[in-house]
């Protein structure tokens, strides 16, 4: 027995050594250039991303211990997982796309499932100065399993290491072949993520969305610059999935009702407990029950050549018919006058366009109270019955939903590119842009309806209707 607390105090001992002689390791030694897998949909969590790079350092911690032990070690294949060996202290090495690129130190090591795990085998110097491997009675140090790639991520996280995130302006072409001549086959738009396929010269081989083909290099970022990066542009979003969803002033039950929010209304997520998430809405920051609502995290997807002229033709189709519509109510005489109410006065919109109209009409109802679920302009209305009910005097019919809202027409990017009458939206909220950096909107029981500045919060979306 007290040999035996010996030999693991002494076994401690070794492996504390070795880690604090670790040397820092370049991560684009063991991590790939560039791929992996970040779907639209369930998505990874802030948390997978954040248990990734701490995942990563630990790696490269072990490694460089790894490094520096100066016994035998062999490569064992990621197939068989058995460790190619020669004779006694001859080490032989199976060469992968991973391990390949640890001895080139290129950084480009394939896929994940490429990796070749790494395991260690510590021997005792005899007398001579040859390695003697210690029998079972004798002072050892146990074999340490070091996986290069594969195992970093546990299962039921994302595993990042093959990700490529796009870093340009607008967007960069794909092209069906690794050539500056071939065809355009989609667009892989700025922050967009996507995965790795391959390398061929300086153009990478990716897929995004439903769209696969090579763009430059020089245009993506790849192994833990892009899984750094994926926190920031990843966007974890909360669907309501319940017809009315109390936000909380805290996560506990019994805590005062903050606000209300509907069916299908996407809120940003800003954390996360195992049973609850906290989210931003119009009444400020409160938590909500993750068993009423379906979390997931948004990237952007490249879109393919047929995707980009099947979704413009969609647009026209919709810009044409809410013209239509507007002009069939302003020769009736519809309500689409502003009445000269003193917001109409202040921030009044020129112009004869039906933007302009949409806006000036919206401001006459300015003081009027908000009501959830409503949709009485006079009465009492909710944001989206705010944004629903202004339009439908044009109309155009929306639905009753800010998050169903923000798929509506079509995105015209920044607050700098919107005119009156687009529809801002944010989290768990919608507005009416009235030109000048300011919207009108339906803000909460306590405010009504009101004119603030548009940057008051942060902005997901703008979507143009005309």
């Amino acid at each position: 027995m007290k040999k035996t607390i010996i030999r693991v105090a002494a076994m401690l001992t070794i492996l504390a050594l070795f880690l604090i002689s670790a040397k820092p390791v370049s991560a684009s030694s063991y991590l790939p250039a560039a791929g992996g897998a970040l779907a639209y949909g369930d998505g990874i969590s802030i948390s997978d991303i954040k248990a990734t790079l701490a995942k990563s350092q630990a790696h490269k911690t072990a490694a460089a211990t790894h490094a520096n032990i100066n016994n035998k070690a062999y490569v064992a294949s990621s197939e068989d997982g058995v460790g190619a060996t020669g004779e006694e202290g001859t080490a032989l090495k199976a060469e992968t796309p991973a391990s390949k690129a640890m001895a080139e130190n290129n950084g480009v090591a394939g896929s994940a499932a490429d990796a070749a795990p790494v395991a260690v085998t510590t021997y005792d110097n005899g007398d001579d100065g040859s390695d003697t491997e210690l029998d079972d009675d004798q002072l050892y140090t146990p074999s340490m399993q070091i996986n290069i790639e594969s195992h970093i991520v546990e299962d039921g996280e994302q595993d990042l290491s093959n990700t490529i995130i796009a870093k340009c302006n607008g967007w960069v072409n794909v092209r069906a072949e690794a050539s500056e001549e071939a065809e355009i086959v989609g667009k892989l738009y700025d922050k967009s993520a996507g995965v790795w396929l391959g390398k061929e010269g300086d153009w990478y081989k990716i897929q995004s969305g439903s769209c696969t083909g090579y763009v430059k290099g020089e245009y993506v970022v790849s192994g833990e610059e892009a899984i750094a990066l994926a926190e920031e542009v990843g966007q974890r979003v909360a669907v309501v999935n319940t017809t009315t969803l109390k936000v909380r002033e805290q996560a506990d039950i019994n805590s005062p009702v903050l606000g209300l929010v509907g069916n299908e209304d996407r809120l940003s997520v800003l954390e996360e407990t195992d049973e609850w998430c906290k989210v931003s809405i119009e009444e400020g920051d409160g938590w909500i029950n993750k068993e009423y609502v379906k979390l997931r995290t948004e990237f952007v997807q490249a879109e393919s050549k047929e995707e980009e002229e099947a979704r413009l033709r969609r647009e026209e189709e919709e810009r044409k018919k809410a013209n239509a519509a507007a002009k069939k109510a302003t020769q009736k005489g519809g309500k689409n006058a502003a009445a000269g109410s003193a917001a109409v006065a202040a921030y009044g919109v020129s112009g004869s366009g039906y933007g302009a109209s949409v806006a000036n009409y919206a401001l006459q109802f300015v003081g009027n109270p908000y009501v959830y679920g409503g949709t009485s302009l006079t009465n009492g209305t909710d944001c989206s019955g705010f944004t629903m009910s202004v339009y439908r005097n044009f109309g155009v019919a929306l639905p009753h939903s800010s998050g169903a809202q923000r798929a509506c027409g079509y995105s015209v990017g920044s607050i700098a590119n919107a005119q009156p009458g687009d529809i801002v939206c944010y989290s768990g909220h919608v507005a009416l842009y009235i030109g000048n950096g300011m919207i009108v909107h339906a803000s909460t029981a306590k405010t009504g309806i009101k004119v603030s500045t548009a940057g008051y919060r942060q902005i997901l979306d703008i979507r143009r209707i005309f």
